[in-house]
């Protein structure tokens, strides 16, 4: 892994927010999805961590995003772990991972990228972690991937053009739209790897100074 992608370990994550200023609304939910190389060589996703977030003292919560994502953020059932303590434990789970895979950090992989890359930032500079594995601007994002691929931007679409399908109920899940991201890069991955003719444990992205 720490090959394919120049020394930086591709972890899939979506959010679920109360809006969609980083600063002012509420991370709800947080999910990471881990991806490996299968004896094949080839991406696959392995296994998901997935959190409800405890709205943080003050932050705001539009209805219209409560409404589209399905969530009740104070529901009595509903187990939510404060912010600090939901980022500690993905966090935790990432930097495991950056070891195992030999890679020098993590970059995120999600789907218009940046709004979820901003939400971990933003959350992790609130609560004060220091330690955080991903990198600060680069991540690699699945729209662009898949207007490349298959002429589409909306994850749905993308993923029923990827023949992954696409349940309307599960959709707005942090864990559901990030196991779906993850497949679709895989396979987006995939693809080019075999077309391009890249040769095992060769680097998928060309090598920089950073």
């Amino acid at each position: 892994m720490a090959n394919r992608f120049r020394g930086f370990l591709p972890v899939v994550v979506d959010v679920e927010t109360g809006g969609f200023a980083s600063s002012q609304h509420a991370l709800l939910q947080i999910a990471a999805v881990f991806l490996r190389r299968g004896e094949d060589d080839r991406l696959c996703r392995e296994r998901t961590v997935s959190l409800h977030v405890r709205p943080f003292e003050g932050a705001l919560l539009d209805p219209k995003s409560l409404e589209v994502n399905g969530i009740d953020p104070f529901h009595p059932l509903r187990i939510a772990y404060p912010e600090d303590q939901a980022l500690g434990r993905i966090f935790s789970e990432v930097r495991k991972e950056v070891k195992i895979n030999q890679c020098k950090r993590a970059i995120l992989v999600g789907h218009n990228a940046h709004f979820d890359l901003g939400f971990v930032h933003t959350a992790a500079e609130r609560c004060g972690i220091k330690r955080n594995p991903f990198h600060p601007f680069s991540s690699l994002d699945t729209v662009s991937l898949a207007a490349l691929a298959y002429g589409q931007t909306v994850l749905a679409r993308a993923a029923e053009a990827a023949g992954l399908g696409w349940d309307n109920e599960a959709a707005h899940s942090a864990a559901y739209d990030a196991e779906m991201t993850a497949e679709l890069f895989c396979g987006i991955a995939n693809r080019w790897q075999e077309s391009a003719g890249i040769p095992e444990g060769a680097a998928f992205i060309a090598r920089d100074p950073d």
